[in-house]
C-alpha cells in the first residue's frame, strides 16, 4: 500500500480530496489486516509486523489474501474519489454454518470535498450559513489524524476482550456500500448484507480528514445464542 505522504508543517497541512482518499484506503487496509489476526481468520504466523499510526500492526503475508486486499483498496480508491462510497463492512461467517457471527461496519462520509461541500442532498446556492464549512476550524494535521486512527486500531487490538470466542472455523466477506450511480465492475457481484439476528452492538472511536469521516462499530452474535 503506498505510504501516505505528508507537507514537513503538518499544521499547515490542508488535506487534498485525493490526500483523504490515500489516508481512508490505507487505514481501511490496516483495519481489515487487524481484525483478521485479532479473530484468528487467518494463522498468526502468516503476519508481520510493521510500524504504523505509531504502533506496531499486523499485515499478511498470505499472497492470495495480500492481492484480493490490494484489488478491494484499489476500487475502493477509485469510488472514494468519485464520492460513492456510503461504508465497508467485514462480514465473519462460520464456515460450516454459513452463520454470520461478527460483522464490522466502517461508514463513511464525505465532509468536503475539494473545499466545497459535498453532502449529498445539499443545495449549495441555498445553504444556510450555519452549514457552511468553516476550513479554519475543521483543518487536521496529519498527525491528529493518525492519532485518531490509533485509537481505532487499538480499540481492534482489545476487541478480544469482549467479543465472544469464535468456536468454529470462520471466513470472511467484504462488502462495499455504493451509491445507485456508482460503476461496478463486471467481476463484482451482488451480495446479502449479512445482518446478524439477535446481535450486540459496540460503537468504536471515529476519525476525520476534514474531507472524509469514517465512523466504526462492531455487531456480534449473542453468546447465548450460538449452538455450543
Amino acid at each position: 500500500m503506498p505510504i501516505t505522504q505528508a507537507l514537513a508543517n503538518e499544521q499547515e497541512t490542508v488535506i487534498s480530496l485525493k490526500g483523504s482518499v490515500s489516508i481512508v484506503s490505507e487505514f481501511f487496509y490496516y483495519a481489515v489486516n487487524s481484525i483478521l489476526y485479532q479473530r484468528g481468520i487467518y494463522p498468526p504466523e502468516t503476519f508481520i509486523r510493521e510500524s504504523k499510526y505509531g504502533l506496531t500492526v499486523l499485515t499478511s503475508t498470505d499472497e492470495g489474501l495480500t492481492k484480493y486486499l490490494d484489488q478491494i483498496m484499489d476500487q475502493m480508491s477509485t469510488w472514494l474519489l468519485e464520492g460513492q462510497v456510503q461504508r465497508l463492512v467485514i462480514a465473519i461467517s462460520g464456515i460450516e454454518t454459513n452463520e454470520t457471527l461478527e460483522r464490522w461496519q466502517f461508514q463513511v462520509t464525505v465532509e468536503d470535498k475539494e473545499g466545497e461541500s459535498a453532502v449529498s442532498g445539499v443545495d449549495e446556492n441555498n445553504a444556510a450559513a450555519g452549514n457552511v464549512v468553516d476550513k479554519a476550524k475543521v483543518r487536521k494535521s496529519i498527525k491528529e489524524i493518525h492519532n485518531d486512527i490509533q485509537a481505532i486500531i487499538r480499540q481492534i487490538t482489545a476487541s478480544v476482550t469482549f467479543l465472544p470466542l469464535l468456536n468454529e472455523p470462520c471466513s470472511f466477506d467484504l462488502l462495499v456500500y455504493t451509491n445507485l450511480e456508482a460503476i461496478v465492475p463486471k467481476k463484482w457481484e451482488e451480495s446479502d448484507p449479512r445482518y446478524i439476528i439477535n446481535s450486540q452492538e459496540v460503537k468504536l472511536r471515529s476519525f476525520s480528514t476534514s474531507v472524509h469521516k469514517v465512523d466504526s462499530l462492531v455487531t456480534y452474535k449473542e453468546t447465548d445464542e450460538w449452538d455450543l
